[in-house]
């Protein structure tokens, strides 16, 4: 199920399929992300989430896998855990791998814009776990990428450092307009964030639910009542609202 970007795509899929063994995990994926949109996946464990996103960082040369895939050589992976080195401090976490002029400079300027100005001689080890996260965003930032691929980003995180993650997370995206991929198992993280919302299904995009609400959004709209319940449904959860209730919810 692919969607019209005008031809401004960042990713493109056509009929991509990955499996290990006898098991296919992704069935001819087509799916296109067009630059600056944000968008999330959802799904029930085991559908095929984080190897489509693997395959679109180009990190499963090991699996066995057919189809036309196409995304930037500017991308950054930001994972559940920060994977920060703890024998470097942070400013050397943000710019490691980084090249040319000026890189110490470009660090500096990311850690402020998430919030960490002035902690850049600190150890990994000295920061909360709100603040790596922040740290591993600056450094996947920090090389202005062309796509960005999150894998679960704040699932280890307690409430209300998740809700300042959203706000900073959707405050980065607006001034670096990146290409999104968030993978998520939390809807209402998907409906508050995402521009569109995927499910998978069986390795199939069973639902490509398109999300127009303005921004910021509440829990207590109606609109976003309706389209949680819509993507509930859609992983079985709960009952799908009739048409009448449908009406009701978005008037």
């Amino acid at each position: 199920m692919a969607t019209d970007t005008g031809g401004l795509s960042v990713v493109r899929t056509r009929a991509l399929r990955r499996g290990f063994g006898e098991r296919i995990v992704l069935r001819d994926i087509d799916l296109d992300i067009g630059r600056g949109e944000f968008v999330a996946l959802l799904g029930r464990s085991g559908s095929g989430k984080s190897t489509l996103l693997r395959a679109l960082a180009e990190l499963d040369y090991d699996v066995p896998g057919s189809g036309e895939l196409t995304v930037p050589a500017e991308r950054a992976v930001v994972f559940q855990d920060s994977r920060l080195l703890p024998w470097i401090r942070v400013l050397d976490n943000v710019i490691l791998g980084t090249s040319g002029g000026g890189a110490a400079e470009r660090g500096r300027a990311a850690l402020a814009e998430v919030g960490l100005a002035g902690r850049e001689k600190a150890w990994p080890r000295q920061l909360s776990g709100g603040e790596q996260q922040r740290v591993a965003l600056a450094r996947s930032l920090v090389r202005e990428p062309e796509l960005l691929l999150a894998d679960e980003p704040f699932g280890a995180l307690d409430a209300l450092t998740r809700i300042k993650m959203h706000a900073l997370l959707q405050d980065l995206c607006a001034r670096h307009r990146p290409a999104v991929l968030l993978v998520t198992h939390d809807v209402d993280e998907a409906v508050l964030l995402a521009d569109r919302v995927l499910v998978l299904d069986e390795g199939r995009i069973a639902v490509d639910q398109r999300i127009e609400l303005e921004r910021p959004r509440t829990h207590s709209d109606p609109a976003f009542i309706r389209h949680r319940s819509l993507l509930l449904a859609s992983l079985g959860v709960g009952a799908r609202p009739s048409t009448h209730e449908e009406e009701k919810q978005a008037s």
